[in-house]
């Protein structure tokens, strides 16, 4: 592609983030992966050709330190209204920059790069997204050069972004695709190929008793 993407990556306070993939872990440790994902899901972003460059939308302090700390730049979850609003938010932020504007979720701990860049090409210039494993939500949103992102994510996503004309990608890209919600979704996630602060977080919690 000659234009560069953009990247919106948003986050729940970690109190709030996936509820689902908590187990009976102390509060702390579950902070940590999820953090630790997120972390591995912009880093393979910021390092994907394509990317022009990735912001972080979130209002938790400590995650807007731990990104700032490498580099990212944080903007605030604003109104803080849930995650669409948050990401028109953020896309108007890009936009005044001039920028194409993308939203890629924060829980994919195993991203490519090159898959990353593989669906940015596939994209060229129009709107479109990638579905997750299971088909029905949505890992990554393009907005159309010069055009509105137009996010609607929640249940359903993959369906309401089509219906609203964007465009399917389809290719392989497991690791894209490789959203965790769950233990067993981060097991497939791990089959893949974990990015290094996921791999050491479970590394630390092999010998971490609960």
């Amino acid at each position: 592609m000659s234009l560069g993407v953009s990247l919106l990556v948003p986050m729940k306070p970690l109190h709030l983030a996936k509820s689902r993939l908590r187990g009976d872990r102390p509060a702390e440790r579950h902070a940590d992966l999820v953090s630790a994902i997120a972390h591995d899901a912009v880093d393979a972003a910021r390092r994907a050709p394509g990317v022009r460059e990735v912001l972080v939308v979130t209002s938790d302090p400590l995650l807007a330190g731990s990104f700032a700390a490498v580099g990212v730049e944080v903007v605030p979850d604003d109104p803080a209204a849930g995650l669409n609003p948050a990401l028109e938010h953020g896309a108007r932020l890009l936009r005044r920059r001039g920028a194409r504007v993308g939203a890629l979720q924060a829980d994919l701990p195993a991203l490519r790069p090159a898959e990353l860049a593989a669906a940015l090409e596939l994209a060229g210039p129009h709107r479109a997204f990638c579905a997750d494993h299971l088909g029905t939500g949505t890992t990554l949103l393009l907005a159309g050069v010069d055009g509105a992102l137009d996010p609607r994510f929640g249940p359903g996503s993959a369906a309401a972004h089509e219906a609203s004309g964007a465009r399917r990608l389809d290719g392989g890209w497991e690791s894209l695709r490789c959203d965790v919600d769950t233990a067993e979704d981060l097991r497939r996630a791990t089959g893949i190929g974990l990015g290094e602060r996921t791999s050491a977080w479970l590394a630390g919690a092999a010998g971490h008793p609960r």
